[in-house]
């Protein structure tokens, strides 16, 4: 991920920081599934592993592909778009310059409120 603006490392932990969605990632390590395996594989319904799915394509750490079974059903495959994350403090410094406080309420980080 390289040098990340604050807003998109709140983005990509915001998405991480759910038990289902680190779960889907790591069912997907193995290679990309279809929907209706990947939600019998982890044990959830299809809407709410469709609800992480939709915020981790969002956050950019999966894509999805369409594609025809052999039988004409539509299959929407999903895999794991590469990436890596190295956080330490010099990081989080920089990308707290970078910060657009948009939403959260919360006073400018400079202190320039």
């Amino acid at each position: 991920m390289g040098d990340v603006s604050g807003d998109r490392l709140i983005e990509v932990l915001a998405t991480l920081a759910s038990p289902h969605r680190l779960r889907v990632l790591a069912a997907l390590t193995g290679g990309r599934a279809y929907v209706s395996q990947l939600a019998r594989d982890l044990g959830i319904s299809r809407a709410l592993l469709q609800v992480h799915l939709k915020k981790l394509e969002k956050a950019g750490l999966v894509t999805a592909h369409l594609e025809l079974s052999e039988d004409g059903k539509a299959l929407k495959y999903y895999e794991i778009s590469p990436f890596s994350l190295h956080l330490t403090p010099d990081v989080v410094a920089v990308a707290v310059t970078t910060l657009s406080n948009a939403g959260d309420g919360e006073a400018d980080p400079k202190g320039n409120s």
